[in-house]
């Protein structure tokens, strides 16, 4: 483990920017986010940003390719621009366990390569969530936010960081910063992990579970009278599935231009009127089927095939920014009875 002073930081930043594109949390006006680091960007103390870090590698928009054609001839353009390495550096630990489910998903065959290059060129510097906050039940998906995953785990102190190298790449990266780092013994992790640990067991969703939930479930609960009620006063705004980082729906579209068509991914919400709108019609016709679509698939459905992990991390984005407060947690205290109160 290394140590590196507070007072410190920015150098470190310089270094690590010299060799690949650095991001960290910055606060903004609507919250934190993560920001190209310059020199003068300072980090922000939040305990999440408002998207999470999805956006590197599976991004809201972006183009796929173009086509050129010319009498019958079409030309396909690769224009993809993953070419530089790049560090994301205090990503929190649900968003981590969030790549591994966006992994099985964009990394099973037929391989994504647009997600899985930006995979490959990515570097993750996680950070251990000094004080979690109320709206956070990561616990309750085996997530430790005091010991979060990533090339690099980091923990900080009032004085001091600190750095665990988990990966070929994190071993790099520490190499780049080696000259302002310090080996330690890392007592005061240990400290910092079980203050977490007492927070977390305070928290007011800490007793929340998944073990009504998860694969071989559909039947039990698809047709729950619960549905009608906890619709109900869904909006359908999409906010829900905008600020989570394991939604993975998307949209392809073409689009024509003077010089020939682009075609374009944008992200997409079950939540939406016209998702999986065909010429037929809409499968889910009501606001009821869409809204049981993203629970059952965060709870029932991608548990079933991916042995039996969930697809939620407990961020509470969700909680914070659904406008009429309808969230996963409730859905979870309806359907699974009094083990969730």
């Amino acid at each position: 483990m290394r140590k590196i002073s507070l007072s410190n930081l920015d150098k470190a930043f310089a270094l690590i920017a010299e060799n690949a594109k650095l991001y960290i949390p910055v606060d903004g006006k609507g919250g934190a986010s993560f920001k190209l680091w310059q020199e003068g960007v300072k980090m922000s103390d939040a305990l999440n940003t408002v998207r999470s870090a999805k956006d590197f590698f599976f991004p809201q928009m972006e183009t796929l390719m173009e086509f050129k054609t010319e009498g019958k001839n079409i030309e396909i353009i690769d224009n993809r621009s993953e070419k530089e390495d790049f560090v994301i550096f205090g990503v929190r630990a649900c968003d981590v366990k969030s790549f591994e489910i966006l992994d099985r998903v964009f990394l099973s065959e037929p391989v994504d390569s647009y997600y899985a290059s930006r995979r490959e060129k990515g570097v993750i510097v996680s950070l251990a969530c000094g004080r979690p906050n109320e709206t956070c039940f990561c616990k309750t998906f085996g997530i430790d936010p005091a010991n979060p995953a990533g090339d690099i785990t980091a923990w900080k102190t009032e004085t001091d960081l600190y750095l665990l190298a988990n990966t070929e790449k994190g071993e790099k990266l520490l190499s780049a910063i080696a000259s302002i780092t310090e080996d330690c013994d890392g007592k005061a992790v240990e400290e910092q992990k079980k203050q977490i640990s007492a927070i977390m067991e305070k928290l007011p969703l800490s007793n929340v579970t998944t073990e009504k939930f998860g694969a071989g479930k559909t039947k039990e609960y698809f047709d729950s009278p619960a549905w009608d009620e906890l619709s109900s006063h869904c909006l359908g705004c999409g906010t829900c599935t905008f600020v989570c980082p394991t939604c993975q729906c998307y949209d392809i579209k073409d689009f024509k231009t003077n010089e020939g068509v682009q075609r374009f991914r944008c992200w997409d919400s079950c939540m939406y009127s016209d998702f999986t709108l065909m010429a037929h019609g809409n499968s889910r016709a009501s606001q009821k089927e869409r809204f049981r679509q993203r629970f059952m698939h965060k709870l029932v459905y991608y548990p079933d095939n991916n042995d039996g992990m969930f697809s939620c991390v407990g961020c509470g984005r969700c909680l914070a920014k659904c406008p009429i407060s309808m969230n996963i947690v409730k859905v979870m205290k309806t359907l699974g009875g009094k083990e969730n109160d």
